[in-house]
């Protein structure tokens, strides 16, 4: 039985542009004839690439594409993503199928692929609707997103043909010296710059256990995935353009980077991407000793990996910051994000120091 939509659209008004016809003759051209009695939608959430929906080849499909303009490397990335997605759907039901990738420009301007469309529901940032009063629900997201991330990571690669995805090899000292290096050549106020230098050195002196690379999400959180309307049970994993190998803890700590519990300071909450504050929820300490339980995985050195992950979060904040002060960013969260990465640049300190 497959769950109710509860998907949200834009009016074709203020939907980005995006040209049928030549869409439509591509289309036909490798196999996947485009309906057209079913209009082009697209998807109401999403800040960074575009999504629409759309029927072809006789079943419904998302056409995910990545903006406009020049692109930091690695981000949004179609191929990858590609890659991962028509492969994985084979071992991890939750991901859709990715049917197909056009790496011509000349269709609609930019590269794209069509992935398979899963009916549901998208809870995006810190929404607390679904979980006001029914700290029972909170409860059981909190086990589901675990549960989830566990089931990433027991993936064999190697049997969907994912085995060389990614360079698992130094990948966190890779991590470590790419964000501390990334965080150096910004221009920061002194305050912030102080807080970078302290952690960067006390990241320095830490050692990580040596851990078999699994399948990593590297963005996993609630609103990458659609969930059953009512019942939140997981129908998809979606957003792979980051996916690769790695340290399994990583992803955890990437998670954990937003996880916003009692008594955080104010820049835990005014990042608004989890709802975890509200009742019910467990807490960070509970996720990684549930995630330990389920995985029997060393997880005596995650401090050192949630500091990591909180400090790319803050340098990607940083960096964001720079671009809107540059003019290469629009919207008004990007003012903010200078003294939101500073506080939390604090808070990082304080976790190293096994406060907070």
């Amino acid at each position: 039985m497959m769950p109710s939509d509860a998907h949200v659209f834009r009016a074709p008004i203020d939907a980005f542009p995006i040209n049928r016809e030549r869409l439509g003759g591509y289309l036909q051209s490798v196999g996947l004839p485009l309906d057209p009695a079913e209009p082009i939608l697209q998807f109401g959430t999403g800040l960074a690439n575009i999504n629409y929906r759309l029927r072809a080849g006789g079943r419904m499909l998302v056409l995910r594409r990545p903006p406009d303009g020049d692109l930091p490397p690695g981000a949004h990335d179609m191929a990858r993503e590609h890659r991962i997605l028509s492969r994985l759907w084979r071992a991890l039901p939750l991901a859709p199928q990715s049917v197909h990738l056009c790496e011509d420009r000349g269709v609609i301007g930019v590269n794209f692929q069509l992935i398979d469309y899963r009916p549901g529901l998208v809870i995006k940032g810190d929404d607390k609707r679904h979980f006001e009063g029914k700290p029972e629900v909170a409860a059981r997201t909190g086990k589901m997103l675990v549960e989830t991330l566990v089931a990433i990571h027991g993936v064999d690669a190697d049997s969907v043909g994912l085995g060389d995805l990614g360079k698992p090899d130094g990948f966190i000292e890779r991590a470590r010296k790419g964000w501390m290096g990334r965080a150096e050549r910004l221009e920061l106020a002194p305050a912030a710059k102080m807080l970078v230098r302290e952690i960067s050195g006390w990241l320095e002196r830490q050692t990580i256990l040596a851990r078999s690379p699994t399948l990593l999400h590297s963005d996993f959180k609630l609103d990458n995935l659609i969930v059953e309307p009512g019942a939140l049970k997981p129908v998809a994993i979606v957003d792979w353009d980051m996916g690769t190998r790695g340290d399994p803890l990583f992803d955890v700590a990437t998670m954990l980077s937003y996880w916003v519990q009692d008594g955080d300071p104010d820049c835990m909450h005014d990042m608004r991407q989890l709802p975890t504050a509200s009742p019910g929820f467990p807490t960070r300490s509970e996720i990684v000793a549930e995630y330990a339980r389920l995985t029997g995985r060393d997880v005596s050195d995650f401090p050192i990996l949630r500091v990591l992950a909180m400090f790319k979060l803050a340098v990607v904040l940083l960096q964001l910051h720079a671009l809107w002060k540059r003019g290469a960013a629009k919207g008004d969260d990007y003012a903010a994000f200078d003294r939101i990465a500073t506080d939390l640049l604090a808070f990082s300190k304080d976790a190293s120091a096994g406060r907070g």
